[in-house]
């Protein structure tokens, strides 16, 4: 009996030694090039944080894609700086309702900003961002609070940063596009929380 016990118990370890422990929520970003994990801050950006973490959740992103690149001004495509945007808007969404926008966190209240490997929400007017986001490729703080762009000088709002697959993220970026659009959409297989 007693070996038993000890067998239950060193498998009961063993296994919670596999399962990661993170302070803040980890997702992956299952895509057909490869996968991207990335770090969310709720207690900087609680409520774009938490309506990303509901979409996730519910499986919204499934068989969404990345269909954007923007390339800096002024910048080659071998400086590789930019960014990537991602999300649901143009697969058929049909089964989905209409998302409600998420209220705006501007970097400067969330003291983020939007370095490299940065994931943050795309939008057009404050409130607006649902479920469309980029990651930054090189530092991209124009995209910060008090910056020309958005031209409301509201910014973007940074919601997390990605820890593993920066690899990935250029890989896309070097996939062919036509002006701001991939020529094929690379496929966002899932987005799940680790």
């Amino acid at each position: 009996m007693k070996q038993l016990l000890y067998l239950f118990f060193l498998q009961f370890a063993v296994s919670g030694c596999n399962d990661p422990e993170y302070k803040n929520p980890h997702i992956v970003i299952e895509t057909n090039l490869g996968d991207i994990e990335a770090e969310l801050y709720p207690d900087k950006a609680p409520k774009t944080v938490a309506a990303f973490l509901m979409y996730v959740d519910s499986g919204f992103y499934k068989n969404s894609s990345f269909y954007r690149v923007i390339f800096n001004e002024g910048f080659s495509t071998a400086s590789n700086t930019g960014v990537i945007q991602g999300g649901t808007w143009p697969s058929d969404n049909k089964e989905h309702p209409i998302i409600k926008g998420i209220p705006h966190e501007p970097t400067k209240q969330t003291g983020l900003t939007h370095t490299t490997g940065t994931l943050s929400m795309a939008r057009s007017a404050p409130g607006t961002a649902s479920t469309e986001f980029f990651i930054c490729i090189g530092d991209q703080t124009q995209f910060d609070f008090g910056s020309q762009y958005p031209a409301d000088g509201q910014g973007l709002a940074a919601f997390g940063k990605v820890t593993k697959g920066m690899d990935i993220v250029r890989k896309i970026q070097e996939q062919r596009s036509s002006g701001e659009n991939f020529d094929e959409k690379i496929i966002i297989k899932t987005i799940n929380r680790l």
